[in-house]
């Protein structure tokens, strides 16, 4: 059985380090092919892990006394404070100790800490961070959602691939149907940026290109991988974390207005509670930022136990389907050839 080494920072996000150690432990207790670095303080951690003397063994900790904020500048954060929890988790996996990272905290400061401290595969221009959302029929990836927001056509075209290798590797998604958002189906539609990546991906090899993708179609379940830039993929991002909150909150209200409503309502309750399971990021674990030279998997800034013991095990599912290779394998078939076997 091959052990999958996976860098925890311990003293990231709203809920650290309880959370953060508690859903560490749990996934030790599910998959018995992980072992895990917490990063963060020793005699802290050591404290939180009295109770898990069943995983004591599969867990190392690599001792930082620093956090870095959410309010830090990131660039500037990840660069002087080497003795972080982050960055110590970033740096065992340059060394070699660990293959992968996970983390809640500062979104900017993971980015910056994988281009600066684990660095770029080779041929990959830009990293990317790639949430799974739920759609109408299954869930999609969506590249990139703010990593970029100032992209070229080969960025789109390099994150169309980055975005199939996951789904396919990850997922379990046989052939993904990669799409380009753009405001019209249409070949010739969109800006300047949007006609260059369209025929860039046309002439790919890697991936199979399904076309344009309209914004009324991300959430349809057509396109298994959604590619923009950075800029508009928040939007959208942001975008559908508000009105999924806006439209819950309509229905509940108007379930509520009268005796009738409130009946059917509670018939209705289990059907509520499925779409709630759905839309949960908990389930998920967290976004992969993808492109660099280990996986990175960044969780929500709130995650609790759950979503913590689900990001380390997408971090696993990252390692055990070789993310990485083959994405540099995949690199090949860009230009427009074969890739090689």
């Amino acid at each position: 059985m091959k052990e999958h080494i996976i860098a925890l920072d311990a003293m990231g996000g709203d809920n650290a380090p309880e959370a953060i150690v508690a859903g560490g432990v749990a996934a030790l207790r599910n998959y018995p092919d992980i072992r895990l670095l917490l990063a963060g303080p020793e005699a802290r951690l050591n404290e939180l892990l009295a109770g898990a003397a069943d995983v004591r063994d599969r867990i190392g900790i690599l001792p930082a006394d620093e956090v870095i904020s959410m309010e830090e500048a990131p660039m500037l954060a990840v660069r002087r404070k080497v003795n972080s929890s982050l960055v110590q988790a970033m740096l065992a996996v340059r060394d070699g100790r660990a293959g992968a990272v996970v983390s809640a905290g500062s979104t900017g400061a993971v980015l910056a800490g994988g281009m600066l401290r684990i660095g770029r595969i080779p041929g990959i221009e830009r990293p990317a961070l790639a949430p799974i959302l739920p759609g109408a029929k299954k869930p999609f990836l969506l590249i990139d959602c703010g990593a970029n927001v100032d992209c070229q056509p080969k960025y789109l075209t390099q994150f169309g691939l980055m975005g199939s290798v996951y789904m396919k590797s990850v997922m379990g998604v046989e052939d993904p149907a990669v799409g380009l958002v753009n405001i019209g189906t249409e070949e010739e539609k969109g800006n300047k940026l949007a006609k260059e990546t369209f025929q860039m991906m046309k002439a790919q090899s890697s991936y199979r290109f399904a076309g344009n993708c309209e914004a009324r179609e991300i959430p349809s379940g057509a396109f298994d991988v959604v590619v923009t830039d950075g800029f508009v993929g928040n939007v959208i991002l942001k975008y559908t974390e508000g009105i999924v909150g806006t439209v819950t909150g309509m229905l509940k209200r108007h379930m509520l207005e009268s005796k009738r409503t409130k009946l059917g309502a509670a018939l209705a309750k289990p059907a509520f509670r499925a779409f709630k399971k759905d839309m949960d990021y908990n389930s998920v674990g967290g976004a992969p930022m993808l492109g660099v030279q280990g996986a990175v998997v960044k969780a929500h800034g709130s995650s609790g136990e759950t979503a913590i013991m689900n990001a380390v095990r997408q971090a696993r599912e990252m390692l055990a389907g070789d993310v990485v290779g083959r994405i540099s394998e995949g690199l090949v078939g860009l230009d427009g050839s074969a890739p090689e076997n």
